[in-house]
């Protein structure tokens, strides 16, 4: 006997006490008198259903995290649910320790790290040997984390994990990859004034950090002329080692084989290494004032700045469904339907305030618009923000804000790969030491946030007379304004107008103007 598609279906209805109707349509049941016995349960309109609460508790770090003998911390998380593993080593190192004189080190040794050859492979061999075991080898170093990530089938994994070993113990550091990766850094130095985005990126840092910082150090052709590979196999020794790994590990495995695992791939190193000293934060906001970097282009980009918070403050949360309601909530939040919606002076407009692990972020509105009306357009975002800190938000902008990010939680540990990246990072990051319940507090803390709290968040933080407004675009047409607009640029900020130059790409010294 075939059984069909509505075959199924009627079990799985019949299964749930429903009826079938015409076309294989459930059907409301009906009395012995005919009546509908289960109309009245079903609302006349969308906006009347009602669903039960979600009940969800994140998942305990305690649980996977897992100290190995031989010196990384390593979160262990199986699942079965595919036979692929994935595996990330995340190293403290980075940018900050580059010597002077060898900016791009950092950045070319993790390049290099997985894509270099290793002790008995040339780069060619791993290559293949990879592309054979369907496997993704990958490695970087960014401004203050290194990381070298295995993805695998789980029935390679040993072959992975000496792969692996040899990588972190053992690279080759090929020379003509070394030749070929500078060369390919020395071009993209040459289109560091191209794009106005990437210009607008690198200023706002420089004025939210100040020209001295370490992460401000950007690498020239001088310095990346001068790296050897003798320059990589130091670097890679001093910092790559047991003592500086947290592991983040997730897939189709055995905990207690895996733990073994990682005991047998980080024992013995061959180094010692060292390490790493404290992340500086000697941060310099700038000095209120337009900034304006004159750049030939169809549209100017806005960065409107103030000084930020470390993402520890007691203040962190109200500012989180602040920010969110002025300009992180897209298109419910006040920036985007002003300045989109309503005047259509943007595509996107925005807002940000993210808080810092290491030393405090910026809080940036931002936005792109025609040459003529960026000075309006930032008369709105400044208008919203000073509103911001003068009228308690909203019911709706406040139920519908901090709803959405309790709502939204589950979404953090979505896969167990994703559990495995969070708990790993705290830990790299020192919030597990510091907040062990952090994520399990989360939406309590959330809950607890009052109108109040927000308003007094806004007043704290907002403050137009700390503004630093910075501009990419063609000068003269901003600092015109509008003729439907009676606003000019410079008269949003104290301070004054200065000019930026653009720096020389190769060397990173502001031109002459």
């Amino acid at each position: 006997m075939r059984f069909s598609i509505c075959d199924s279906r009627f079990a799985i209805w019949a299964a749930a006490g429903l009826g079938v109707g015409m076309l294989g349509i459930p059907a409301v049941g009906q009395g012995q008198d005919g009546t509908q016995a289960n109309a009245h349960a079903i609302p006349d309109r969308p906006e009347k259903l009602t669903f039960p609460g979600l009940v969800y508790e994140p998942p305990a770090p305690e649980k996977y995290r897992v100290p190995l003998k031989s010196g990384p911390v390593a979160y262990v998380v199986p699942d079965r649910e595919l036979p692929l593993v994935n595996l990330v080593v995340y190293v403290r190192t980075g940018q900050y320790l580059e010597p002077a004189g060898k900016e791009g080190l950092a950045e070319l040794t993790g390049y290099l790290l997985a894509r270099g050859g290793t002790k008995s492979k040339t780069a060619e061999e791993l290559e293949e040997r990879l592309a054979f075991l369907a496997a993704r080898l990958d490695s970087g170093v960014d401004e203050n984390q290194g990381s070298v990530s295995l993805n695998l089938l789980s029935k390679d994994l040993d072959e992975g994990l000496a792969i692996l070993r040899e990588v972190l113990t053992a690279p080759r550091f090929q020379e003509d990859k070394i030749a070929l990766r500078k060369q390919q850094m020395l071009q993209a130095m040459k289109e560091r004034n191209d794009d106005s985005r990437s210009i607008e990126d690198r200023e706002a840092e420089f004025l939210a950090y100040g020209e001295e910082f370490w992460a401000n150090r950007y690498s020239t052709a001088a310095s990346v002329d001068s790296l050897t590979r003798t320059d990589l196999e130091a670097f890679h020794q001093k910092w790559f080692q047991p003592h500086n790994f947290v592991v983040a590990v997730s897939g189709d495995f055995d905990r207690d084989q895996m733990v073994e695992k990682l005991e047998v791939l980080f024992a013995t190193w061959p180094f010692s290494g060292a390490t790493p000293p404290p992340i500086p934060t000697n941060t310099v906001f700038a000095k209120p004032a337009v900034y304006v970097v004159d750049k030939d282009v169809n549209q100017g980009r806005v960065a409107m700045m103030l000084p930020g918070i470390l993402r520890d403050d007691p203040d962190y949360f109200p500012v989180v469904i602040m920010n969110n309601i002025l300009g992180g909530g897209g298109f419910t939040s006040r920036i985007m339907t002003r300045v989109r919606s309503d005047e259509g002076l943007a595509y996107d407009a925005h807002s940000s305030f993210p808080g810092g692990v290491y030393y405090p972020l910026t809080f940036t509105a931002g936005f792109q618009s025609k040459s003529r009306t960026v000075a309006y357009a930032a008369s709105i975002v400044l208008e919203e923000m000073v509103k911001m800190t003068q009228t308690p938000v909203t019911d709706q902008e406040f139920n519908t804000s901090k709803r959405g990010f309790i709502d939204r939680f589950p979404r953090t540990f979505g896969t167990k790969t994703q559990v495995a990246t969070a708990f790993a990072q705290d830990e790299f990051t020192g919030r597990y030491a510091r907040q062990p319940d952090y994520w399990k507090l989360y939406r309590s803390r959330l809950e607890a946030v009052s109108k109040e709290d927000i308003q007094h968040a806004a007043k704290k933080y907002l403050k137009p007379d700390k503004l630093v407004i910075l501009v990419v675009g063609q000068k003269n047409d901003i600092l015109l304004g509008h003729p439907s607009h009676d606003v000019k640029i410079t008269q949003l900020v104290g301070g004054g107008l200065v000019d930026v130059p653009l720096r020389e790409p190769m060397t990173m010294k502001a031109k002459a103007q």
